[in-house]
């Protein structure tokens, strides 16, 4: 685990947002070192915050996800699987 600095920023890129595993690894290190007590009140404020919206964040992943997941394994009255055409991004074709 690496050394959390209270001082760092989120992310590098603030217009970029970190993937779910990311957002997970940093919510960790918020919650440790939260619970250390350590830091001043400002500090700990700053990482509170960060941490529910990291948290905030990856729900709303999850949410996702389990749509998508709902909409896999979805089927009708007889039993049979429910088809349901995905949307695609331009990324994605």
């Amino acid at each position: 685990m690496t050394t959390l600095d209270p001082a760092a920023k989120p992310t590098a890129d603030k217009t970029a947002e970190p993937t779910f595993e990311e957002a997970v690894a940093r919510l960790s290190e918020i919650v440790t070192t939260l619970e250390r007590g350590e830091l001043p009140l400002e500090d700990s404020l700053r990482l509170f915050e960060e941490g529910v919206r990291l948290s905030r964040l990856s729900q709303t992943r999850l949410d996702r996800a389990e749509k998508v997941i709902e909409r896999l394994l979805a089927v009708d009255a007889d039993g049979r699987p429910k088809t349901v055409p995905f949307e695609t991004t331009p990324d994605e074709d």
